[in-house]
């Protein structure tokens, strides 16, 4: 099933059922008004999603409209928690090893950091921060969103919990990060809104690539129109359900919480390419000695894209242009 939230004024949106093929949609509103209430109810609501799905797929749906991703908020358009990872080790070896820095990791024990939750952005709005000088970065991500998930639950058990998957763009403002992580607690500044794409996925979409709790897809990355990687999403150290064991060693969890897999990277990177510009500017130094890619300027363009074994697109387009606030 895949479902969206579009805009209707409010904070939380419609939320809405999209066609497999991401070209119609159908308002369930009077099934769960919001994502978060679909959630939260979900063993409730979720006969009737699917019911709803199985006929908009079938183009049997009374009252279906074409989907349009220009009016779709994030999925889940704020949640009481937000998680991000850093669950690709190649990534930060990379960044390591080009900067030389000294970080006290242990190879058993996932990286993680608490984010900001309250400002989701979607897929097509453009994105404005103060000064170039701020050295935006993005970040392509898989994440998931979960159910309500009990203190002590195994790897397995948590993977049973999730609802959804989808992709985002996690943007950096390198000027500030840093400094903030020199000061030994975590990140403000340097993390601003996350953008996401306009739907997220239950898991039995994804078929044969949903494994192991990873997402065995490319992430498809374009700069102003140019491709810019496609490392795949199976390459994560750590699995979804290995790090919401590790957050749920002393906690609940509550339902629509997300968890980000970090930069997807890949250690074929010559062939892959990057879903970062820290990473791409760290690979700059390993292979030439210097850096030759630069920060994003107001005016570029970034996309983001998944698609499955036949083309079709999974979690629809991230697609937006950097501007002046």
């Amino acid at each position: 099933m895949k479902l969206a939230t579009l805009k209707n004024g409010t904070r939380d949106g419609t939320l809405v059922v999209v066609s497999r093929d991401l070209t119609r949609a159908a308002d369930v509103s009077h099934i769960a008004k919001t994502m978060q209430l679909a959630l939260e109810n979900w063993d409730a609501v979720l006969a009737d999603l699917t019911a709803v799905y199985d006929k908009l797929n079938d183009n049997a749906v009374s009252g279906a409209f074409t989907f349009n991703p220009q009016e779709a908020m994030a999925p889940l358009p704020r949640c009481h928690q937000f998680i991000d990872a850093s669950a690709f080790l190649n990534h930060g070896n990379i960044m390591e090893k080009a900067f030389d820095l000294d970080v006290k990791k242990d190879p058993n024990i996932p990286i993680l950091i608490q984010r900001q939750s309250d400002d989701f952005m979607g897929p097509h709005e453009d994105y404005a921060f103060p000064s170039e000088e701020d050295n935006a970065d993005f970040e392509g991500e898989f994440a998931v969103i979960t159910g309500d998930i009990p203190m002590g639950a195994s790897a397995s058990e948590t993977l049973d919990k999730v609802r959804l998957v989808t992709i985002l763009n996690d943007m950096s403002m390198r000027k500030h990060l840093f400094r903030e992580l020199q000061m030994g607690f975590g990140f403000i500044l340097a993390k601003p809104a996350t953008v996401f794409a306009p739907v997220a996925v239950t898991p039995d979409e994804l078929g044969d690539a949903w494994k192991d709790g990873r997402v065995h897809l490319n992430m498809e990355v374009s700069r102003n129109g140019e491709w810019f990687g496609h490392p795949n999403g199976g390459e994560m150290d750590f699995s979804f359900g290995q790090i919401l064991q590790h957050i749920t060693y002393n906690r609940n969890i509550k339902a629509g919480m997300i968890l980000g897999s970090g930069t997807v990277s890949s250690k074929d990177w010559k062939e892959t390419g990057s879903a970062c510009l820290a990473e791409r500017r760290a690979l700059d130094i390993l292979e030439f000695g210097e850096v030759k890619t630069d920060f994003l300027k107001y005016g570029e363009s970034l996309s983001f894209d998944v698609k499955d074994h036949l083309g079709q697109s999974v979690f629809g387009k991230i697609d937006h242009t950097m501007v002046k606030p």
